[in-house]
């Protein structure tokens, strides 16, 4: 059976998978780690006696409810002399679905929108759609003023202001179940209503697809204090945002306060302006995302931590002045890419007759609420490759949006796959010589939502790659299957995750140093080098780190190379811009983030030269740079070398060198699902 293929028990969600064994064995066991290692999680006993009693699960189709038997797919009328579907859009979404999960009927299509967990709200609006269009001129770094104004947060007294909007979604704590459309009551009245034309009050939403401003509080006339949704089911992660704002005035001075971050360190300090988009600019001037925002301070502010009462919040304060009277606008703190968007990037490859004979796209799995977790195989046919595949071609795994805010991840994704998928002579290349096996969104729960980190489960997935929890973290658990099915098949040569980085500039990367295999040590720079010498306007060598850090066992990086890839990385974006060569001083836009996922690409090819002569230079510049970092070190301990020949490499680690990766502090994410820690908790007071 070909990777991708399996039935993954008819792709049911992992939420069902796990009620239909609960619910079998429910009273007949004990004992805690009994239930993580056979359940992977478990919900309480009141929510198992409302889930299996509401009537409205048993007959809808829309919300995911108590399992009942799936038929096997011979059992389905649907796969017995059905016709093909005429709808374009539906066929290239059903063509897809090629790994054992069932036809849909032909009215369907709605089993391609979002699921969203049932408590929260969603607007009953068509999708939000914003054009990618390039600033006609560089956006430079924003240069901070020590004199511009900190904010006291006023709102911290309840006494003090007027909330215009207030959406804090009411939970039990953990995830229980997802529905199309999420909330069945709908929309309640969020914001305040204008009383009149002379009322300048601005009009603040969030609830769509990937938004999540929780609160804005007035305090002057056009001055206002916001506070961000956590991460759901969890009391952290604040980085990423998303909202609407409507009702404003052009060329009056505005200023708004993000109240609520953890990170003592910010981009925003360091050259770094939040994005803006004008739904009037955009529909009349081909406008598209800007940079905006003039006296912007990350600063510690007087708010204490929910988590931690002894910690203080971080603010983000910028003024602004608006271009129209009138207009819609919005602001984001990078570039959005949604599930919906990446569904419609999908469709477009699907429906292009060239492109869909070397891209085959199939379900990987399920993620917690139900939405699909799509996998790619790229390569070149068989009939069309001059080599066969399983003798000569080798393996390449790709994946982002493991963290979901980091939306510039899937801009690299694009751009990577905008390349392998082209017709030139390198992508041809690239087909006829690997695999690749790529998944562009492994948390689709969490970028639908708006979270910034964490999953439904409440945890960091990017620390749970050693999970046997299957039902708690499928997303995860398939991928990681997937990969060890893939090394039995094929020579994988080259793992690597995308993400975006909040406090360090450029683009760079971490790997895993193979210090205890003499014959393969330093070789995992090679790659690293080659990157930063086909991009020297945006990529860092210098940044990139080798180390493997005990707090990073549970990360994709360290457990596939754990599994015997040498070659594993994490690849870092800079949600900011460039500190290098001519585009120093440049914040980045989508196509650079896009043209980043090329020059991954062309370094692959370089990588991969048959002609070692290349890879030979490099790593002999890598051996060079190291005895000179050694022997500087070596001098100001006042010992002083002959010569740099008589420096043994093999007595350097990267222990000894700078190995900070900050912005992937998500210690507090770890442990066991949100669901399971209810269950804990229950067992001990028991």
């Amino acid at each position: 059976m070909e990777v991708g293929e399996s039935n993954y028990a008819l792709l049911s969600s992992p939420y069902d998978s796990f009620m239909q064994k609960h619910l079998q064995h429910y009273g007949y066991f004990t004992g805690r780690s009994e239930v993580v290692k056979k359940y992977g999680f478990v919900p309480s006993k009141p929510q198992l006696i409302t889930h299996s009693s509401d009537s409205d699960s048993s007959s809808s189709d829309e919300e995911q409810g108590p399992p009942h038997r799936r038929r096997s797919p011979h059992e389905h009328p649907e796969y017995k002399g059905r016709p093909l579907i005429t709808d374009p859009k539906t066929a290239f979404r059903q063509n897809r679905l090629r790994c054992g999960l069932y036809l849909r009927s032909q009215n369907d299509e709605s089993s391609f929108e979002p699921r969203w967990p049932i408590e929260i709200e969603v607007l009953p609006e068509s999708r939000i759609r914003h054009i990618d269009v390039q600033p006609k001129q560089p956006e430079l770094f924003n240069k901070p003023n020590p004199k511009d104004h900190m904010p006291y947060v006023r709102s911290a007294d309840e006494d003090n202001g007027r909330t215009v909007f207030n959406y804090n979604p009411e939970t039990c704590g953990y995830y229980m179940r997802s529905r199309i459309g999420g909330n069945r009551d709908g929309c309640r009245q969020a914001a305040v209503k204008i009383r009149d034309s002379d009322d300048t009050t601005v009009l603040f939403e969030s609830r769509f697809e990937s938004g999540n401003l929780m609160k804005a509080v007035q305090v002057g006339e056009f001055e206002y204090e916001l506070y961000l949704r956590y991460d759901l089911y969890t009391k952290r992660n604040t980085q990423w945002f998303y909202f609407r704002l409507q009702n404003t005035q052009a060329n009056k001075r505005y200023r708004f306060t993000i109240v609520n971050f953890f990170k003592s360190s910010s981009l925003y300090s360091n050259g770094m302006r939040p994005l803006m988009y004008s739904v009037h600019d955009a529909d009349n001037n081909k406008i598209g995302w800007r940079r905006w925002g003039e006296e912007i301070v990350y600063y510690r502010n007087n708010l204490t931590a929910p988590d931690n009462p002894s910690a203080n919040m971080y603010s983000l304060t910028w003024t602004c002045k608006f271009p129209n009277d009138n207009d819609t606008y919005y602001f984001a703190h990078c570039y959005p890419y949604t599930y919906s968007d990446l569904q419609d990037y999908l469709n477009g490859i699907q429906g292009d007759r060239i492109k869909s004979q070397y891209c085959k796209q199939k379900v990987l799995c399920r993620s917690l609420a139900g939405n699909f977790v799509y996998m790619l195989t790229i390569t070149s046919p068989p009939v069309l490759s001059p080599v066969p595949e399983q003798q000569l071609k080798k393996g390449v795994v790709i994946s982002a949006r493991v963290h979901p805010g980091e939306t510039n991840s899937s801009w690299m994704m694009k751009g990577l796959l905008d390349f392998l998928l082209s017709d030139s002579a390198d992508a041809k290349l690239l087909r006829d010589t690997f695999v690749f096996k790529i998944i562009p969104m492994l948390n689709p729960d969490g970028v639908i939502v708006g979270n910034y980190r964490c999953s439904l489960s409440g945890r960091d997935l990017n620390r749970n790659y050693k999970t046997i929890l299957k039902d708690a973290y499928p997303t995860i658990w398939h991928t990681r299957e997937m990969i060890k099915r893939f090394m039995t098949e094929i020579e994988l040569v080259l793992y690597c995750d995308f993400h975006g980085h909040s406090r360090k500039q450029n683009v760079f990367i971490y790997g895993c140093e193979n210090k205890h295999l003499p014959k393969e040590r330093l070789k995992e720079r090679i790659f690293p080098a080659m990157f930063g010498k086909n991009d020297i306007s945006k990529f860092s060598y210098d940044s990139c780190r080798f180390k493997v850090q005990k707090s990073k066992e549970g990360t994709g990086r360290v457990v596939m190379w754990s599994m015997g890839i040498k070659n594993s990385y994490t690849l870092e974006a800079t949600f900011c811009g460039s500190t290098q060569s001519e585009q120093a001083g440049h914040q980045f836009t989508t196509r650079d983030f896009e043209s980043i996922g090329y020059h991954f690409l062309d370094s692959l090819l370089d990588y991969s030269d048959p002609d070692p002569t290349k890879r030979n230079r490099i790593f002999d510049e890598i051996e060079n740079d190291l005895r000179q970092s050694i022997r500087l070190k070596l001098l100001s301990r006042g010992i002083n070398p002959t010569s740099l020949s008589d420096i043994d490499l093999d007595q350097f680690s990267s222990d000894e060198d700078s190995s900070d990766d900050a912005g992937s502090d998500s210690s507090a994410d770890d442990g066991l699902p949100k669901h399971l820690e209810v269950i804990a908790a229950a067992c001990i007071i028991l």
